[in-house]
């Protein structure tokens, strides 16, 4: 197992109350022995003027199950994981339904962590690909 620490996924939620991931409607739905993954629904909030889910809120989604899994490998008394860069590539649109996304580490290293992040459709159709590379610091 990968975690430093290992939250209900009830903690991790309630952890990310009145944030960007409340307000998308993202919640965790799994953490397994090496991975994290969440669900978001596709509301008005989500869509682009074309009708369709927003590139930016599968990069929201991406962030959040990857930042929260690279937290989650470290003793977070000392140290947290920041987001320093994401790349999101879209394939698939979606305009309704929900969205599922997956993450899982590449590289868990002592100053970065890379992660991928794969999002579905409630079909297991690909929508997206991400890689969130993460640096870690020393809490202050």
């Amino acid at each position: 197992m990968i975690w430093h620490t290992k939250p209900t996924v009830k903690e991790l939620n309630d952890f990310c109350k009145n944030s960007l991931v409340d307000h998308m409607s993202i919640e965790i739905v799994e953490i397994g022995e090496n991975f994290i993954s969440a669900k978001m629904p596709i509301l008005d909030q989500t869509k682009q003027p074309h009708g369709i889910m927003h590139g930016g809120a599968s990069c929201v989604l991406a962030e959040t199950v990857a930042s929260l899994a690279s937290n989650l490998c470290l003793d977070q008394n000392e140290y947290r994981a920041v987001g320093s860069s994401i790349e999101t590539k879209h394939i698939r649109p979606v305009k309704s339904g929900i969205v599922i996304g997956i993450t899982k580490p590449i590289h868990l290293g002592r100053r970065n962590h890379i992660w991928e992040i794969q999002i579905t459709d409630e079909f297991s159709k690909l929508v997206s690909t991400s890689q969130l590379t993460t640096a870690i610091v020393h809490n202050k």
